[in-house]
Parts: C-alpha cells; structure tokens; sequence
C-alpha cells in the first residue's frame, strides 16, 4: 500500500481552503454579495446537516446524492472553507463548517421573516409557520390545536403550517434562535424573552402497569413509603416542584418524552405519573392502574408560548385564534 501522500484527505486531494474571515451574519452578508445560488446552496447545506449526511437529506431535497455532494462543493468552493468530512467514516462538521451552518440559519430564519413582513404590505398573509409541541396530546379532548389549525388554514390558506414534536426547553431555544415560532406545551423552567399564555390544566395520575406488583394489591395495603421506595419513572424536564419531593433514587429512570414514560410505565418495572387522557385507553383495557394516592397526583399547566416583542401579523394571528378556542 502506498503512504498517504500529504495534502490529502482520505483517498481524494485536499483543496487549499483559505481561512474562514466572518463569525457572524453581519461579517458574512458584508465580506461577499449575497446571491439567490448562495442562498439555494446554504438551504441545502442546512438540510446536509440537519439530517446529518447526504442520504438522509435526499427525500427531503428531492435531490441524487451527487446532486447534494456538488452542491456542498460549490458552497465549499464559494466560501473558501471546508464545511464537512464525508466518505466511507461518514458525515462530520468541521468547525468553520459549524460556524457557516449557524450563520447560514439565521440569514436564511432572517429572509423568511422579511419575506413575511414584505407580504404583509401586500395584504397578504404568506410564508411558513413553524409550531412546535410537546408529545402525546392528541389524545387530550382539551387540547384545541386542530381546532386552531383548521381555523386558522382558513384565514390563510397560503402560509404553510410545519409543526414538529420536541421537549419544552428545545422548544424554548428554538424560539429564541427562531427556527420555531409558536410553542404548545408546559413550561417549568422559562426564561428570559418569551411571552407565555396560560391555556388549560392537563390532569395527571400514578399509575402502574398490570405486570407490576401493585397492580394486584388493594391500595390500603401499600403504604405511602413503598410507593416512595419502588422504582419511577420521570421527564427531565420537570421542575422539582413535579418531581416526587422525597427525591431520587438510583432506580429512578429519566426520559425525554411522554411517550418514553408511558413505555417504561408499561414495562412494570417503573410507576409514574402520566396524563389522565393519555392512559385512559390503557386503563379501560386492563394494562394500566390508576394508584389511589392523591398527593401524588398534579395539574399540568398547558401553555402557548412564542418570543416576546413584535410579531409577523402570521404568528399573531395564530396565536389569536388558538387563544380564542379557549374562551
């Protein structure tokens, strides 16, 4: 085999790539003119990354693996700066790429909010909405976001409505970096920036599944501190106050996503606390148990929440309506 001949990556040659000279959207849109190919090229290096390779961005693109890989090449070429390795170890930024991907974003999250306002003096309502929710409300009668949604499709036939599942503190960041608009959910732990409408209260109960050993035991006879000692399950999310205030043990699990608890509730190996609506249907079949214990049981507080200040008349017509199926 012959040595690896310097100045290569991998089995191709290596470019000269010139230093990267910006490290914000300022510094970029001024160190070169923005045009429309650059803006395709950056979208498509945002889906690259977002979907971490080149495979997985073609059903969203539309377009051949090479396609993407000459596209890459030519943003590369463009900006003077390597973006990524790829090849048989696989897809990973290189730091200058990370930096170009960021600033990429918030030109391309700037662009789509102008293009918005530009509508907006036209008198029309355009552009995208993007909503992001917590998991496992569908299932909840009181949740009105179909309801908005379909009114809302209405008023504006034209915007296109992308929604997306996450947990609440991403959904809280993608708020404040703006790939998201509207947040549906419960939020322990806000912070600075966001405005919060308080909408309805999720009621959740203990449960257990029918393979665990409460399940066939009379709820006089198991007391409090065995409850307290058996294993549970939690989302990380929650504050304290939602946690079991006599605190965690090792054999407590945290998971992400409600679904995630239902499942290790499922298992038999975990108790916790889930929403009413959510386990009614296990409940009626015979696979879940609600636990007697009031004082463990709490109301979630359901909350619509978005960044505060002034707003695109799309997001605040959203918000409006989604708030009027509440009162």
């Amino acid at each position: 085999m012959r040595p690896p001949v310097a100045g290569t990556i991998g089995d191709l040659p290596a470019r000269a790539y010139t230093p990267l000279q910006f490290d914000t959207f300022a510094a970029f849109n001024g160190s070169m003119k923005v045009t429309g190919s650059d803006i395709h090229l950056l979208s498509v290096f945002d889906s690259v990354v977002r979907n971490n390779g080149f495979s997985a961005a073609q059903v969203e693109l539309g377009l051949s693996q090479p396609t993407i890989s000459n596209h890459i090449t030519a943003l590369e070429e463009r900006l003077g700066v390597k973006l990524c390795q790829r090849g048989r170890r696989g897809f990973l930024l290189t730091e200058k790429g990370r930096m170009v991907h960021e600033i990429g974003v918030a030109m391309l999250d700037s662009l789509n909010t102008h293009s918005a306002h530009l509508a907006e003096l036209r008198g029309n309502l355009v552009g995208q909405l993007k909503i992001a929710m917590v998991d496992a409300i569908t299932t909840d009668r009181d949740c009105k976001l179909p309801e908005a949604i379909r009114q809302f499709t209405q008023k504006a036939p034209a915007v296109r409505i992308e929604l997306a599942i996450s947990n609440p503190q991403d959904i809280m960041s993608g708020l404040l970096d703006g790939s998201c608009h509207i947040g549906f959910g419960s939020f322990d732990n806000l912070v600075s920036g966001l405005h919060v409408s308080d909408l309805y209260v999720e009621p959740h109960a203990l449960y257990c599944a029918d393979t665990h050993p409460f399940f066939a035991r009379a709820d006089a006879d198991i007391p409090d501190a065995e409850i307290e000692a058996t294993p549970w399950v939690h989302r990380g999310y929650w504050s304290q106050q939602r946690q079991k205030s006599f605190g965690l043990t090792d054999a407590d699990r945290i998971v992400r996503h409600i679904e995630s608890q239902l499942m290790m509730v499922l298992s038999g190996a975990y108790i916790g606390l889930l929403p009413e609506h959510l386990a009614a249907s296990f409940e009626a079949e015979g696979r879940l148990r609600r636990m007697a214990f009031e004082k463990y049981n709490f109301g979630c507080q359901m909350q619509l929440i978005r960044r505060s200040g002034a707003v695109p008349k799309v997001i605040g017509l959203f918000w409006k309506t989604l708030q009027e199926c509440y009162v």
